[in-house]
């Protein structure tokens, strides 16, 4: 009785992975069409996830994303655990089974990922849908828009007072989720559904992996670090409420994120915004232009100067191995995800402003 209840669970199990594992194939077929993703997911079906999704969860003033993340994490411990016990009893038939489930699991996620939000990152790129595809400019060019986010980041940094440096996440959050909802109404390429973003549960820990937040696709929550300095939290906010918009790769929500920023009135962000902007812009320029960056550093204030200095320490004080491994892991799956540069995906964020400052430095 017990070997056929074991045989009856195997072919369920089986029929089970065969039929996800089509459906997963299938879906990954439609990668290869982004105007299909772009007119029947990224303008139909997730619009209408995130109607559902985002007001529900924004009712919890924790993380949800979180807490289901630490759920996982603790049955996959009980799993080892099961696992080992099965094995060493020589269970062999329902080791099988198990994996067979854990399998099962793997693959819902996986297919909840894409469904839920994954398949925005196969839509045409924001430089097609914003038409801002002119990605052809000179390094004078570079230099002259890394002057102006330098001069722009100098002015906001000089208008930032002591009281908007103690500003509490709270004020934060509502300062990212109000200048997100004015993006979106003055374009429809930056919609967005009851935008959110939480502090992470997961912050002693996400430290350590060098991460200043993410975005939960199973529960459309927006997370991030609330213990990075307090400056390159209202950028972050929007950078990741902008993922809720359905922008997928991480230099279209580094852009958004510094629209947001910029069009906002409170001090705080749009120096947040612009102080990205200058990280961004002197990382290309220094690849490009060693001299022409060495040339700007003496630009930049000492205030914001310091502030590059602050958070440097910061991370510094958590880096390690699992910030190594966690970067190693990161970059494979933007790869796997229609993002073939990986971690350089971040940098690609200069070609999209370049493209928006191209009139301008041509004036």
């Amino acid at each position: 009785m017990f070997n056929v209840n074991i045989s009856k669970k195997v072919k369920t199990r089986a029929i089970t992975i065969l039929a996800l594992a089509i459906a997963i194939f299938l879906l990954m077929a439609l990668a290869d069409h982004p105007l299909f993703i772009e007119r029947y997911y990224s303008e139909g079906l997730y619009p209408f996830i995130c109607h559902i999704l985002h007001p529900v969860f924004n009712l919890f003033p924790f993380s949800v994303g979180d807490v289901i993340y630490i759920g996982v994490i603790a049955y996959l411990v009980y799993a080892l655990f099961k696992l080992s016990k099965l094995a060493f009893k020589k269970q062999f038939k329902e080791v099988g089974v198990f994996l067979m489930g854990i399998l099962i699991g793997v693959q819902t996620g996986i297919l909840i990922f894409y469904l839920f939000w994954g398949m925005n990152y196969f839509r045409p790129s924001a430089g097609e849908r914003l038409n801002l595809r002119d990605t052809n400019y000179t390094t004078a060019d570079l230099k002259a828009v890394t002057t102006m986010l330098i001069d722009s980041a100098n002015a906001c940094r000089a208008r930032v007072t002591l009281t908007d440096l103690s500003q509490s996440n709270n004020i934060i959050y509502k300062t990212a989720i109000q200048a997100v909802s004015k993006l979106s109404a003055d374009s429809v390429n930056f919609r967005t559904y009851y935008p959110g973003i939480k502090s992470s549960i997961l912050t002693p820990i996400i430290n350590y992996m060098g991460t200043s937040g993410y975005y939960n696709p199973f529960t459309g929550e927006a997370q991030m670090n609330y213990e990075m300095p307090v400056f390159d939290r209202p950028v972050t906010a929007c950078h990741e409420m902008s993922h809720q918009m359905g922008y997928g790769p991480e230099d279209e929500a580094n852009f958004v994120g510094f629209l947001a920023g910029i069009g906002s009135k409170d001090r705080l962000l749009r120096y947040s915004a612009y102080y990205l902007a200058v990280d961004e812009f002197m990382h290309a320029l220094r690849y490009r232009d060693s001299s022409a960056n060495n040339q700007l550093k003496p630009r930049i204030s000492t205030a914001v100067h310091n502030d590059f200095k602050a958070e440097r320490k910061y991370w510094l004080a958590y880096q390690g191995k699992a910030d190594i491994f966690s970067s190693l892991f990161y970059d494979r799956f933007l790869k796997v995800n229609n993002q073939p540069q990986g971690l350089d995906t971040y940098n690609r964020m200069v070609l999209l402003v370049m493209a928006m400052y191209g009139k301008k430095v041509h004036e």
